[in-house]
């Protein structure tokens, strides 16, 4: 009776290791579905909205907005998830857990995070768009975190060369100099240099005088392309892009990354993410489908972007695939 008592034990402890272990193959991802719930490690719902992505020692990391339910509401929560394929992703905590920094009041604003990495200082250098209720303040502010998975502490706000900062992306140049993007509302967005410690913005590269936020850059074969969306709030509405043939400009007229009606297929520009591989170089756009009722369900739309000799086009989307070693991506599936 022992024996068929510890058989029985054994029997099922097998079966949940290999539950446990079968369940942890299904979360594999071999793909990317633009607009799908896209799972962690865990199984959840990835939480990185409105988020940026670096490279460091042959890993990816992914911030964005913590949109999670049941959070300390007094609190804004950044997010980060590891990765070295751009499918697969790990939770890795929230990097930034911060209450009101400036006293900003009730509802303050923390959005659309961006981590640099100084290779000088070795630090790892958040920014983001930091505001209160009326978005009045309209600055940015900075945390700093000796590893890329934080703890980020709080060190300061500003508004970058005095103008007003809402929405801000995020640009690292194939020479690793970093840029600032950030929407100025009464004149358009701004291209800024960071200072050597990534620590202030020094140096204005041009003032694109259109209004948009949602600004995105990236540099591909001699030209720069910005992205950007225009001020519709949550609502999605047709990107636009330009080029130049470097930051300073001139830049050239915007045009429709994608057709007019189709909203940029529901999602709004947060960065464009260059992946350069032995056989070949992806661009691949990086949006967010806002669900302001039910944030927590908010989705992302990537896809790789149809990019050289002045033109950029976001194709419908479809299911993908990205090899980070060749930088080729593969469409595998059609909708």
């Amino acid at each position: 009776m022992l024996r068929s008592f510890k058989r029985y034990k054994c029997s099922l402890l097998t079966f949940a290791l290999l539950t446990f272990a079968f369940a942890g193959l299904a979360q594999q991802h071999t793909s990317i579905e633009p607009g799908g719930v896209w799972t962690d490690n865990r199984g959840k719902h990835i939480q990185a909205h409105g988020g940026g992505i670096i490279k460091y020692k042959n890993h990816y990391y992914w911030y964005g907005e913590e949109r999670a339910q049941g959070l300390d509401t007094a609190k804004r929560y950044v997010s980060c998830y590891e990765s070295t394929d751009l499918m697969n992703w790990t939770f890795k905590g929230d990097a930034l857990q911060q209450a009101d920094p400036e006293n900003l009041g009730s509802h303050w604003v923390l959005e659309r995070p961006k981590v640099f990495y100084n290779n000088k200082t070795k630090k790892f250098v958040m920014y983001f768009h930091l505001d209160d209720r009326s978005y009045k303040v309209a600055s940015v502010g900075i945390a700093v975190s000796d590893k890329p998975d934080g703890p980020y502490r709080y060190v300061k706000s500003f508004r970058p060369l005095g103008h007003e900062s809402r929405d801000i992306g995020q640009f690292i140049d194939d020479d690793g100099t970093a840029y600032l993007v950030f929407e100025d509302r009464p004149y358009g967005f701004r291209i800024a240099k960071l200072s050597a410690d990534y620590m202030n913005v020094e140096e204005e590269m041009s003032l694109i005088p259109k209004h948009m936020e949602g600004g995105a850059i990236v540099h591909y074969k001699g030209l720069d392309y910005a992205i950007g969306s225009a001020l519709t709030g949550w609502d999605p509405n047709p990107n636009l892009y330009a080029t130049a043939p470097s930051l300073k400009g001139p830049w050239s007229e915007f045009k429709d990354i994608a057709p007019p009606a189709e909203r940029t297929y529901g999602s709004q520009s947060t960065m464009m993410l260059k992946v350069t591989g032995t056989k070949t170089t992806t661009v691949l756009f990086m949006g967010d489908i806002w669900k302001p009722k039910t944030q927590w369900d908010s989705r992302y739309l990537w896809m790789p972007l149809e990019i050289g000799e002045g033109k950029l086009w976001l194709p419908s989307p479809q299911s993908f695939s990205i090899d980070v070693k060749t930088g080729e991506s593969k469409i595998v599936s059609q909708k």
